[in-house]
């Protein structure tokens, strides 16, 4: 393969990116050539160990080396309460912004059945078993305000009430439409402290 060709196949991958486009993409390849050759060949590196190492949580579905994620692992986190997000960046946002102490579970997305998502993509049978097998005692669903984000939040709310256990919604100061992970510290504090109340 000629070397004109390797440069097009380096933009092209890096174009996976989000945010990154076509000439976003170049600006990256042509940088990484002229000025940075070690620096690529450690992130080439790194990120062949980190999709052949990195998996889900056995409990909650966050990313982790381990069986179970630092969170699950915690002793010092209440297990009697559960925090429901759909992205990774969301447990961070939480974590940065509040005081919840409880644990957490991914669920990577949202509902979209025209987009061929449904409950398994989700893994909520693998909620379902856990809430099954007893322990939580709370629901906090901290899902986006978006319909998708509404739309799972209350299948979430009527598989908790087969377990008759309470589910809150964190308040919304969030703007309906956004996402949790570009929320400011206090914002995102705040709703987190007033959450209400979803169970029938």
């Amino acid at each position: 393969m000629s070397s004109s060709g390797l440069l097009e196949d380096l933009i092209e991958s890096l174009r996976c990116l989000p945010g990154v486009g076509p000439k976003s993409a170049q600006r990256i390849a042509l940088h990484l050539l002229k000025r940075d050759r070690k620096a690529a060949r450690q992130l080439g590196a790194t990120l062949v160990a980190a999709m052949d190492n990195i998996k889900h949580c056995e409990q909650c579905r966050l990313f982790t080396e381990a069986e179970l994620c630092r969170w699950c692992s915690d002793p010092a986190r209440h297990s009697t309460q559960l925090c429901i997000v759909e992205n990774p960046a969301d447990v961070l946002a939480i974590d940065r912004a509040t005081d919840y102490r409880g644990k957490y579970f991914l669920l990577l997305g949202h509902l979209s059945p025209l987009d061929g998502i449904g409950p398994k993509d989700l893994g909520l049978d693998l909620l379902d078993s856990r809430l099954r097998e007893g322990g939580v005692e709370e629901i906090t669903l901290a899902t986006n305000s978006t319909v998708e984000g509404q739309a799972t939040a209350r299948y979430i709310v009527d598989l908790a009430a087969a377990y008759k256990i309470p589910v809150m919604q964190i308040a919304r100061g969030i703007p309906v439409g956004s996402e949790l992970e570009f929320a400011d510290s206090g914002t995102l504090s705040v709703a987190f402290s007033q959450r209400t109340p979803l169970s029938d």
